[in-house]
């Protein structure tokens, strides 16, 4: 309890402030030094990071993740933790750790762009069907929310009749943007699939 109070305190620039990144750092590393629960101190200590990226303004929404870097990098990750506890090498942490901010920032911007321009793309397809249109770009908007829908979720959300809602989703699945998931007759899952491809991209086990 010792460390995780002059943690805290660290944390709130008492006695004096540490720059957003290094404070998230060695806030980091600190956390999972103390590895104060019995369970899942690699996830806290890496949503930690992105907290606290937020809490000082520099995101204004949780996009930083840099668990995938950490997992791609896993020895490297584990080596330097221990290099730190064991020889106090903070610089070579400091290094790695702004890599990976680097790395995972122009991923982040890449994936963004990528998927504006899937957005664009299909929407554009999409005006091109003639009848159906309206309806079918409407559900392709809250599509860009939620990747994986049923027709009573979109009918609930755009306020439209169940046979509107299916009429449009057959028009995305004809288009190749759209596919059912399930196999069945009733109560089917439907998937945004090249979306979800791109948000998934680096997560496989």
């Amino acid at each position: 309890m010792d460390c995780l109070g002059s943690l805290e305190t660290f944390i709130h620039d008492r006695p004096t402030r540490t720059p957003t990144l290094i404070k998230a750092a060695l806030t980091h590393v600190q956390f999972e030094t103390i590895h104060p629960f019995l369970d899942g101190n690699g996830r806290l200590g890496r949503l930690l990071i992105t907290f606290l990226l937020c809490s000082e303004g520099a995101l204004s929404e949780p996009l930083l993740y840099l668990s995938l870097y950490f997992k791609t990098h896993r020895q490297q990750y584990y080596d330097q933790l221990q290099q730190v506890r064991l020889k106090g090498d903070w610089e070579q942490w400091l290094q790695f750790f702004l890599e990976g901010v680097v790395t995972t920032a122009e991923q982040a911007n890449s994936t963004a762009k990528r998927i504006l321009d899937l957005f664009e793309r299909d929407r554009r397809r999409i005006e091109n069907i003639g009848r159906g249109a309206g309806s079918a770009l409407q559900v392709h908007q809250i599509l860009r929310k939620k990747p994986i829908f049923s027709v009573n979720h979109l009918s609930r959300q755009l306020e439209l009749s169940r046979p509107t809602v299916s009429a449009a989703i057959k028009n995305l699945i004809t288009l190749g943007i759209v596919e059912e998931l399930t196999g069945r007759q009733r109560d089917r899952v439907f998937i945004y699939r090249d979306y979800l491809s791109i948000l998934n991209e680096g997560t496989e086990p």
